[in-house]
């Protein structure tokens, strides 16, 4: 993870969607926004999505910094800005929310693979994977209300800009705080279509700057993949008449997998609360 800027160098590049006067911070974390968001023609795989889950915290270190700034606890706190803090408060929380579920998700995988693993090495029978296959059924029917209470995230009301227009820092604070959450959802909408194994679109919302001027192809659930995933894999594996041995490496194939990005969304969990733990502390001041 890279340093916070309030500790480094400033960066004197424009930001490409935030107002250009505004404090250090804001082209650094620019810097990072196009970075992730041209990432994502890439997130094919699960390094790939997992990688750029790692790519957020660099994000939320400049959005954490931000927010502890005493000129912006000021002037966030205007009752002027009450009811945006009030939105920005209630989107991190469900986010919070869908990336715990996602996790769970995960972990409960984790654990169903680790039991199915050691039942075939108990009875040596590649056709005995009921319990997974009851899990993986209850699971993608978890990942789909997810997924829709994602896109509610993605549909709801956009920043209310001309209320701005007059106050560049609080519109800098403001704009950040949504491009961090609209990224985050897409992030983990890769993540859940990724482990969904099926081909799942998904639109932005049309508030992004940023996602209009980098003109790149979101590769969240895909139509057409160049690769078939861990889920995939196994999914189609048990359809087909198989060895003991392919199911077992498949099996441990995707248990490695989920174990990586599970690191990576416990660090993102952390970050979610420490940004809700900043804007209730706002709210509340």
């Amino acid at each position: 993870m890279s340093s916070s800027p309030l500790r480094s160098k400033s960066y004197h590049a424009r930001s490409v969607s935030l107002p250009s006067r505004s404090h250090p911070l804001i082209p650094h974390f620019s810097e990072h926004l196009c970075r992730l968001c041209a990432s994502e023609a890439t997130s094919s795989s699960m390094p790939s999505i997992s990688n750029r889950l790692s790519g957020l915290e660099n994000l939320y270190v400049c959005v954490d910094d931000l927010l502890l700034l005493p000129q912006t606890l000021q002037r966030l706190a205007r009752e002027s800005n009450e009811k945006l803090v009030g939105e920005a408060l209630d989107g991190y929380l469900r986010l919070l929310d869908a990336c715990a579920a996602t996790k769970d998700i995960l972990s409960q995988t984790k654990d169903d693979v680790k039991e199915q693993l050691s039942v075939l090495r108990r009875k040596r029978d590649a056709s005995d994977i009921g319990r997974y296959l009851t899990s993986r059924k209850k699971a993608k029917k978890v990942i789909q209300k997810l997924l829709k209470d994602l896109k509610s995230i993605e549909n709801k009301e956009t920043l209310n800009v001309p209320a701005l227009e007059n106050d560049h820092e609080s519109l800098a604070t403001f704009s950040m705080l949504k491009e961090v959450e609209a990224v985050t959802v897409s992030a983990l909408e890769s993540l859940l279509c990724y482990t969904l194994g099926t081909n799942v679109q998904s639109r932005r919302s049309g508030w992004s700057l940023v996602s209009k001027l980098i003109h790149h192809k979101r590769a969240t659930c895909q139509a057409k993949e160049t690769v078939i995933n861990e889920f995939e894999k196994l999914d189609a594996a048990v359809d087909s008449p198989i060895s003991i041995e392919t199911v077992q490496n498949l099996l441990t194939e995707l248990e490695l997998s989920i174990q990586a990005v599970e690191e990576v969304l416990e660090r993102l969990l952390r970050h979610l609360i420490r940004t809700r733990v900043s804007l209730l502390n706002i709210l509340n001041n």
